[in-house]
């Protein structure tokens, strides 16, 4: 999707070209390399998730040849991250209604570079009055200008019609650099409408809108916060019990045949791999439950997967996959499916600091019903106060209903008249996301695109509802 400048006779090219990754070209070029000197893959969280977004990596490819070293500097572009509050009032608009005043709206426009204009915003109609006042309302600067303070915005006054023939009143144009000059002074435009104008002679205008006020302030995203220190601690809890099947059977979900992975295997992986590039040391915890453990076999829902009660952390995912197959080795499938202990257990931990320097993922990894849909409710409606996600992937056939009831999408989950302050679930069938040609890096790819997609929006809710923001990166 691009390509640097040349650099003439060195071993050592400083590359100042830069990429940004929010659009790719859509021309192919037909780029011809008289010499290949190297390559590197880089994952984008790798970028993101590495201390001042400074990442280097070796160059290979060429067998039995040292290639050198690439070093990635990444940073955000940062002028189109504010968002705008602004507030409009009307004066003395013409009257369009026959039996009452006028029923105003606005409506603004974003001009884009081929000259067309596209709707970015409207405001509330404010009824029966020439003399309007509308709320405030907040909008990114992204969608409003793209960035450029100098590009027009264009705004139209309409008055509202129960038909949606909305009549027109008029229009005026200004610019996002205009428009902030509000923040020390009122800033009046006049209405005009082109016909009107044209029509009649002494024609002045339609009517007046003032901005009375207007506001900048900077959007965090999730990059800042990973870039400010904040770490994604990543948790990992399977589901041990018998309605999986036993293990050594190919009808089990554990299976795990010599050719692939078992579903929940694939689960882990798919979400994991992309998690653990943002976890700094890289050691998950990760506990099964449902199951009889050995040696007295007593029933357990939050037990470590490495056997360590004291460390239950796994270096790396590879790490939690082994020790997710020797616990299918020595544990006996068995249940109740209790989801609470586990979630408790990583809220317990992410209630410990709250300044926004940690933040969890819970990953839980099930094939059936909840056994303590109750309790389980509680226990998200508690740990939505506090910094930390849940994930729950459904593998197998099973109808998995309370498990959209726990996502919260549609309706916010209550437990005993009390509402989770945000929601931090989400859920996901695995099923929905199988390759039919049975390509399983493609299903691992289309079920993390989904499963991780609510993470940094969560984690941001969090931020905002604690006033938290991001720390400066050391320089």
């Amino acid at each position: 999707f691009g390509r640097t400048e040349v650099i003439d006779n060195t071993l050592n090219p400083d590359f100042v070209r830069k990429f940004v990754l929010d659009y790719y070209f859509e021309e192919k070029q037909n780029l011809r390399f008289d010499d290949f000197l190297g390559q590197a893959f880089v994952a984008l969280g790798e970028v993101i998730g590495s201390q001042r977004g400074r990442l280097e990596r070796p160059l290979t490819g060429v067998p039995g040849k040292r290639c050198g070293t690439i070093l990635l500097l990444a940073e955000e572009l940062s002028n189109c991250r504010d968002i705008v509050t602004m507030q409009l009032c009307a004066n003395k608009l013409d009257k369009k209604d026959f039996f009452g005043k006028s029923d105003p709206f606005l409506v603004f426009y974003r001009s884009n570079e081929d000259g067309t204009f596209t709707i970015c915003h409207k405001t509330e109609v404010v009824k029966n009055t020439l003399n309007p006042v509308w709320q405030p309302f907040t909008i990114p600067v992204r969608a409003l200008c793209n960035g450029d303070y100098d590009r027009t915005v264009k705004i139209d006054v309409y008055d509202w019609d129960r038909d949606g023939s909305h009549d027109f009143i008029g229009e005026f144009a200004t610019s996002y650099r205009e428009l902030s000059r509000a923040q020390s002074q009122f800033t009046v435009y006049e209405v005009l409408n082109p016909r009107k104008k044209c029509k009649k002679k002494k024609y002045v205008n339609s009517g007046t809108v003032t901005l009375l006020s207007f506001s900048v302030e900077s959007e965090f995203t999730f990059v800042d916060y990973i870039r400010g220190g904040t770490q994604l601690n990543f948790t990992v809890a399977i589901d041990f019990t018998a309605s999986n099947g036993l293990p050594s059977q190919p009808t089990s979900l554990h299976y795990a045949s010599p050719y692939q992975l078992s579903a929940y295997a694939l689960a882990l992986k798919a979400v994991g791999e992309i998690i653990q590039d943002y976890d700094s040391d890289k050691l998950f915890p990760a506990y099964g439950f449902g199951a009889k453990v050995p040696p007295d076999g007593k029933i357990s829902h939050q037990f470590p997967l490495n056997n360590n009660v004291e460390n239950p952390s796994c270096a790396g995912i590879e790490g939690v996959l082994e020790s997710y197959l020797q616990s299918l080795r020595t544990v006996q499938l068995y249940g109740p499916t209790n989801f609470a202990p586990v979630i408790n257990q990583v809220a317990g931990t992410a209630a410990q600091v709250t300044d926004g320097s940690q933040y969890h993922v819970l990953l839980i990894i099930t094939d059936g019903v909840i056994s303590d849909m109750l309790q389980t409710k509680e226990a998200i409606v508690t740990a939505s106060s506090l910094p930390m996600s849940i994930i729950i992937v459904g593998v197998g056939p099973a109808e998995f209903e309370a498990m959209e009831e726990l996502d919260g999408d549609e309706v916010r989950l209550s437990s005993r008249g009390r509402y989770a302050e945000r929601d931090i679930v989400q859920f996901v069938p695995f099923r929905d996301y199988v390759d039919d040609s049975g390509n399983q890096v493609l299903s691992m790819a289309r079920l993390a695109k989904d499963v991780l997609a609510e993470i940094p929006e969560q984690l941001l809710s969090y931020m905002k509802t604690r006033d938290i923001k991001p720390r400066r990166a050391d320089p």
